[in-house]
């Protein structure tokens, strides 16, 4: 077997822009397999899922890009994950407007820049305008997802 030519442990939008790179959705299928995490489903579900309703604005998010080198200060969407359901409809309701979207600047800013951009473009369900990604591809590589019922 080919070694893979992402690091241990890749960055979401590495994953993706890998599966994006291939010509064949068995492939696109086979790479989501081999670097399936509840991160990647996540983020997943949130874009491809109609019935995610997000509670953010649309739209171009106002947050200053993290800039420090790669190595260094940044969290991963594989860290941060486990805190988006604050920004879905039925997540947390108690959470003002603001206080919602002042948290997820927040998340943004603390993101390596290509994770940050990943996240924005889930939050409006635009995956596909950047990624070479199919829900279908995803179904197929996770049967184990329930689509539907979620807000």
């Amino acid at each position: 077997m080919p070694k893979s030519p992402l690091p241990p442990n890749p960055f979401m939008h590495e994953i993706l822009d890998h599966v994006s790179k291939q010509r064949t959705v068995t492939k696109k299928v086979e790479i989501l397999k081999e670097f399936a995490n509840a991160a990647l489903k996540s983020l997943l579900i949130w874009n491809f899922d109609d019935t995610v309703v997000s509670l953010l604005p649309e739209g171009d998010v106002p947050y200053e890009k993290n800039d420090v080198p790669i190595g260094t200060d940044h969290t991963s969407l594989r860290k941060e994950y486990r805190n988006l359901y604050h920004f879905v409809q039925g997540g947390n309701p108690n959470l003002s407007k603001t206080r919602r979207e002042s948290m997820f600047i927040q998340i943004l800013e603390g993101l390596h820049p290509a994770e940050a951009d990943l996240l924005c473009l889930i939050k409006d369900k635009a995956l596909q305008s950047k990624y070479k990604l199919t829900k279908g591809a995803v179904e197929t590589a996770f049967p184990d997802i329930q689509w539907g019922g979620r807000s």
